[in-house]
């Protein structure tokens, strides 16, 4: 399966979680696990860099050009950090894409960024379905904080979209597993990053 991770707004957490999902795939959901890193930031393909540096397995390879999406093992689960500098690959890997998950932080911009995202599918596929999957990410921790309810509500009503229930939080954990080349679960098991994350992997690998 081919699952995109877009969005138009830089900053979502597009290459966090294509990082630690794939990882999580690869030791929780023991598949065998292809990464695309089309962004130019390269930032996956950095945070593998490193990993493979300190000799932590499994060691993944990211892929930078989308010429062999599709292509890969039928038994492999590829995940894609899409980038907007080359939207001719932009357009490649939308229509590949077997579900999209859109990573939306809590503000009305990334909403509307968000809108703005699905009529984009929605022109590229033509009226080919895939599923698309909404999840919050970098949510307030702070439960007095209303613009991740305010967020979610506003996901909710948009059409074409269905929010997933996990959240991730805005941690530190996340930011440091890109610089240790590890993911959170690797990272610190017992933390609550690594419990958000397990939710996130088998609400969309379910055993």
């Amino acid at each position: 399966m081919i699952t995109l991770i877009g969005n138009l707004k830089g900053g979502t957490g597009k290459s966090t979680i294509t990082f630690n999902l794939a990882l999580w795939v690869a030791t929780r959901h023991n598949r065998h696990v292809v990464v695309y890193d089309l962004d130019p930031q390269a930032t996956t393909v950095d945070a593998f860099e490193i990993r493979q540096e300190e000799g932590f397995l499994p060691a993944i390879d990211p892929v930078t050009s989308v010429a062999s999406l599709g292509s890969d093992d039928a038994n492999s689960e590829v995940l894609v950090d899409m980038g907007l500098a080359d939207m001719a690959a932009v357009e490649t890997a939308i229509s590949k894409a077997d579900r999209i998950v859109v990573p939306v932080a809590p503000s009305q911009a990334d909403v509307w960024s968000t809108q703005r995202f699905l009529k984009m599918i929605a022109d590229i596929r033509s009226g080919k379905p895939v599923e698309i999957l909404g999840i919050i990410n970098r949510a307030d921790t702070h439960h007095a904080v209303r613009e991740t309810g305010e967020a979610a509500e506003a996901m909710q009503m948009l059409g074409g979209i269905q929010l997933l229930e996990p959240r991730l939080y805005m941690r530190t954990t996340y930011r440091r597993s890109f610089s240790e080349g590890l993911a959170v679960f690797e990272m610190e098991p017992r933390s609550k990053a690594a419990l958000e994350l397990d939710a996130l992997g088998r609400a969309l690998y379910p055993v």
